[in-house]
């Protein structure tokens, strides 16, 4: 009996061969033609069958369980092979955390849920729903949720990353994803939210109580990132707005709507913008006082000491340049200087140093831009080293916020 079973496999394999070898009589050309008329009358039958309308497209009807296997299988080992090669920066760092969590709550949390928010009903009714997130993403390592948010997938209405050039912003989703497993309801509405103040508490968020709809539900949001004073939180996530020039202001903003300046986060907003709006948010955010003081919060930056001789530095850097590399002044364009500066161009005394130094890298690979004035950070920017870009950041960073000096703004 046991050699009988031991025999069993050859002799299917010889019956195999026997039908084979009667269907092609022993030929390869015939066994060549078989094969394609096989494939053939395959793909007929399934376009046959597509034909008719009976394949069910319904989404009120789950997949069934083999092609919710295969299309798992295919994606997992699809993510698993193109990511590798992606090393990931510091994810712990506080300021990525903050900015993937201000775009999380405006682009994720409607479809993936947060941390005491359930996932839309509507995309519960989707095939494939979206996962609830925080009960996900211990499966996938840094690299592989990086190659996701950046390139989206597929079949499941997971866009890639509107900005695809901005992989710092990706990267800031990431960090934020890191940390949503553990993260509580609170954790997260502090995250997400910020110390928004509520109308009528007085301050800047009076000026918010005096404008009418479109407008106030809009900046209400803008504030979740840019705070009601328009300081950013006290973060370098998010710049400084208050008291820039209205001009300046509405370039940028139009910028992020037509896709010249790139930004995943920024560019969806503005978009979805009439531009009387674009131009009020201008408005506002330029007549906010520049020299308000940031609201104490638990993301805000701490008081950084700077070295008196690496200021001293900066300052001859942004005074005059550096000639033997072509880098012309700063301060001739932004300031501080005595005289006026051109409306299209930012105040950036003050601004937080983690801002203005990805400005500058961004400038500097060519990444940032939308104004008519872009070429010339294009071409300066190039030539400065990275201790370079770090020296201005921090002088900048330094100095007094407060409002500057400008030429006469036009109107539109």
């Amino acid at each position: 009996m046991l050699r009988q079973v031991e025999r069993l496999p050859r002799r299917i394999a010889g019956y195999f061969r026997h039908v084979l070898r009667c269907l092609t009589g022993g030929s390869w050309w015939r066994g060549i033609a078989l094969l394609g008329g096989l494939l053939t009358a395959t793909v007929l039958g399934a376009l046959f069958v597509a034909w008719t309308g009976l394949v069910s497209v319904s989404a009120h009807t789950e997949h069934w369980a083999v092609t919710r296997w295969f299309l798992g299988f295919a994606m997992r080992n699809a993510v698993e092979t193109q990511s590798i090669g992606i090393e990931p920066p510091r994810l712990d760092d506080r300021t990525l955390v903050l900015k993937g969590a201000g775009h999380y709550e405006t682009g994720c949390a409607a479809c993936h849920g947060a941390p005491g928010k359930p996932r839309s009903l509507i995309v519960q009714h989707m095939i494939p729903s979206p996962p609830y997130l925080p009960d996900h993403l211990e499966q996938w390592d840094p690299s592989e949720l990086f190659w996701i948010v950046h390139n989206g997938l597929k079949y499941t209405a997971m866009p890639a990353w509107p900005a695809y050039e901005r992989k710092d912003e990706v990267w800031a989703m990431v960090a934020f994803l890191q940390r949503l497993p553990t993260m509580t309801p609170a954790e997260y509405e502090a995250l997400a939210f910020g110390p928004t103040p509520a109308p009528g508490d007085g301050g800047s968020s009076a000026l918010l109580d005096t404008l009418s709809d479109p407008l106030g539900p809009v900046l209400a949001d803008c504030a979740r990132c840019h705070g009601a004073e328009g300081l950013g939180r006290g973060a370098g996530a998010f710049p400084k707005l208050a008291g820039q020039s209205e001009t300046y202001l509405l370039e940028s903003l139009r910028a992020y709507a037509n896709g010249a300046r790139k930004s995943g986060v920024m560019q969806p907003i503005a978009a979805g913008l009439d531009d009387e709006v674009l131009q009020r948010l201008a408005r506002h955010y330029a007549q906010l006082p520049a020299d308000a003081t940031v609201p104490a919060t638990d993301e805000a930056d701490e008081a950084v000491e700077y070295d008196e001789a690496e200021l001293a530095q900066a300052l001859r850097l942004a005074e005059h340049g550096a000639a033997e590399r072509g880098v012309p002044s700063c301060t001739d364009c932004h300031g501080p200087k005595s005289g006026p500066i051109n409306p299209a161009y930012p105040a950036i005394a003050g601004q937080y140093a983690e801002y203005l130094a990805l400005q500058l890298e961004l400038f500097k690979s060519g990444h940032r831009g939308g104004t008519d004035y872009a070429n010339v950070m294009h071409s300066a920017a190039q030539r400065l080293t990275p201790e370079q870009i770090d020296q201005l950041a921090r002088y900048y960073a330094s100095q007094p916020w407060e409002a500057i000096e400008r030429v006469t703004e036009p109107r539109d």
